[in-house]
C-alpha cells in the first residue's frame, strides 16, 4: 500500500470535516488536567492512561507511562513506533496539562471542560494550549498511516504533564532517557502563529526568567499621618527600583539585558512577517518597547521586561498606614545572545549601583527556560518550509520566524539532546490562552491537519 501525498492531505481534512477531530478534542478537553493544583496527579495520569494513550495505541504506538524524576510531579508518556533502522527518526513533543479552568470567569454559555463550537471558534480549556495542538499532529500521523499503510519513519512522542508549572523534572527525564529519545529532529506544536491567517514555522523560543523583587523595612504598618515623611515607604522605594530597569516606554536599561543589534539574517526573516492577534487581539502600541525596531523585531528578536504582579497592602481595604513591605513578581523574556547565567547577577549589580541595596532578588517558578534558535538553513527546517508551502499551494506562503515570543522547554531538545527543532503552531495570539474563553480556530485546525499530514508524508519513505 503506497497511496499518495494528496490522498493523505485529503484524509486529514476529511477528519476535520466529518467531526472526528472535534469529537476527539472534546474527549481530551473533558479531562481537567490542571497541573497547578496540588492534587492534580490523578487527572494527569488518567489523561495518558484512558484518553490520549488509547488513541496512540490504535496507531500502532507502544506506550510507556513513566514517573517524573521530580517527586510529586505528573508523569511522562513515551509512545514509540519503530519502522526500521534505515528510516528517519522523529521526536514529537506536547503537554497534557493545562492552566486552571477559571470556570466562573468564562462566558455564561461556555464550560472550560466542554468543547463548544461557536462560529469559527472551538472553545475549551486546552484547545489552544496544548491538547488541540498535539491532537492536530496526531491527526496528521493518522492520515499518513491510513493512506500509506505506514509512517515511513520512526516516531517517538513525548507528552509531559507539567509544562504549565515550568516542566519540572523534564530535563532530568530527557537525560535519563536520552537514548530512547534520540532522533534526527524535533517536530512540535505550541504557541501562536504569527497571524491567524498565515501558517508559521518557528525555530526556537525566547528564554524566560521569573524573579521576585522584595523589600521589607520593618515589622508592622504605621499610621501615615504620624509617620508619613519620617519613615521610608517600601512601595515607593520598590516602584523606583522597578522603574530603574526600563525607561518610560519600556526600553530596557540594564546593559547586560540588551542582546545587541539584530543580525542581518534575523532582520531579513522578520521583514517578511507581520505580527497579529486577529480580531480579538489587543492593538499594538507602536510607541512602546525598544525604539527603532518593528513590532516583529521587538517580540521575536529582542528582550522584554514585564511586571507580572505587585503586592502592597490590600487594595480592597486600604488603611491609612505605611506598609512595612512590598514585593513584585517580574519577568525577563530574552533571545539568543543574552547570557542566561548573568541575568540575575546583572540585576543585582544594577540595583546596587542605583542605591537599592536592600531590595532582594529571588528566582521564582519557571526561572530556567533558556533561549534557543535553530539555524534557518538547516536541512530539516528547509524541508519543513518546502513541505508546508507545497500543502498551502496557491493559498499562501508560510512565515519562518526565529523563535516564538513565549517560553517553551525547547532548550532541552536543542541543547541537552542536541537536535534541530521545528515548531509548527496551530494557534494564534488572540486565543485567550491561560485566560477564560480559551479557543482554537476551526480553519487553523483544519489547515494544521493538512500541513502535518503533508509534512509527515514528505518525511516518510515508501
Amino acid at each position: 500500500m503506497t497511496g499518495s501525498r494528496e490522498g493523505a492531505v485529503a484524509r486529514a481534512a476529511d477528519g476535520f470535516d466529518t467531526g472526528d477531530f472535534v469529537a476527539g478534542l472534546a474527549r481530551l478537553v473533558a479531562q481537567p488536567t490542571q497541573s497547578q493544583l496540588i492534587d492534580a496527579h490523578l487527572s494527569l495520569g488518567s489523561y495518558f492512561v484512558y484518553t490520549i494513550g488509547p488513541e496512540l495505541r490504535t496507531l500502532g504506538f507502544a506506550l510507556d507511562i513513566l514517573d517524573n524524576p521530580n517527586p510529586g510531579v505528573g508523569p511522562v508518556l513515551l509512545a514509540t513506533r519503530h519502522e526500521g533502522r534505515d528510516r528517519p527518526s522523529i521526536l514529537i513533543y506536547g503537554h497534557g496539562d493545562v492552566v486552571l479552568g477559571q470556570a466562573e470567569s468564562w462566558r455564561s454559555d461556555l464550560n472550560p471542560w466542554t468543547v463548544t463550537a461557536d462560529g469559527d471558534r472551538l472553545y475549551g480549556r486546552g484547545t489552544a494550549d496544548n491538547k488541540g495542538q498535539h491532537w492536530t499532529n496526531i491527526g496528521g500521523l493518522r492520515a499518513v498511516i491510513a493512506e500509506r499503510g505506514s509512517l515511513g519513519f520512526n516516531c517517538t512522542i513525548l507528552l509531559e504533564s507539567d509544562e504549565e508549572m515550568g516542566s519540572r523534572g523534564l530535563r532530568e527525564f530527557c537525560r535519563m532517557h536520552a537514548e530512547r529519545l534520540r532522533a534526527d529532529v524535533l517536530i512540535a506544536s505550541d504557541g501562536p502563529r504569527i497571524d491567524p491567517a498565515r501558517a508559521t514555522i518557528v525555530l526556537g523560543s525566547r528564554g524566560l526568567v521569573n524573579f521576585e523583587l522584595a523589600l521589607k523595612l520593618r515589622e508592622g504598618a504605621h499610621h501615615s499621618g504620624n509617620w508619613g515623611g519620617l519613615i521610608r515607604d517600601p512601595g515607593l522605594v520598590l516602584a523606583h527600583a522597578i522603574a530603574s530597569l526600563t525607561d518610560a516606554r519600556g526600553q530596557i536599561s540594564v546593559p547586560e539585558w540588551r542582546p545587541g543589534s539584530l543580525t542581518p539574517e534575523i532582520s531579513e526573516l522578520l521583514a517578511d512577517v507581520q505580527v497579529s492577534g486577529g480580531d480579538s487581539g489587543p492593538a499594538i502600541d507602536h510607541d512602546w518597547g525598544e525604539g527603532g525596531l518593528s513590532p516583529e523585531e521587538r517580540v521575536y528578536g529582542w528582550n522584554s521586561f514585564a511586571v507580572l504582579a505587585l503586592e502592597l497592602g490590600d487594595p480592597m481595604r486600604p488603611q491609612n498606614a505605611i506598609a512595612p513591605e512590598a514585593r513584585a513578581v517580574c519577568q525577563l523574556r530574552y533571545v539568543v545572545g543574552t547570557d542566561p547565567g548573568d541575568i540575575l547577577p546583572a540585576l543585582r549589580r544594577h540595583l546596587d549601583a542605583h542605591g537599592f541595596h536592600n531590595v532582594t532578588v529571588t528566582p521564582t517558578r519557571m526561572a530556567g527556560m533558556r533561549a534557543t534558535r535553530s539555524n534557518p538553513n538547516n536541512e530539516w527546517v528547509q524541508l519543513a518550509l518546502k513541505s508546508v508551502n507545497k500543502t498551502l499551494g496557491d493559498t499562501g506562503k508560510a512565515a519562518l520566524i526565529p523563535n516564538i515570543g513565549g517560553g517553551i522547554p525547547n532548550d532541552i531538545f536543542a541543547e541537552d539532546l542536541g537536535m534541530p527543532t521545528v515548531w509548527i503552531p496551530h494557534s494564534y495570539a488572540g486565543c485567550n490562552q491561560h485566560a477564560p474563553n480559551e479557543h482554537m480556530l476551526a480553519p487553523v485546525a483544519r489547515e494544521g491537519l493538512q500541513i502535518m499530514a503533508g509534512l509527515f508524508w514528505d518525511i516518510g519513505l515508501d
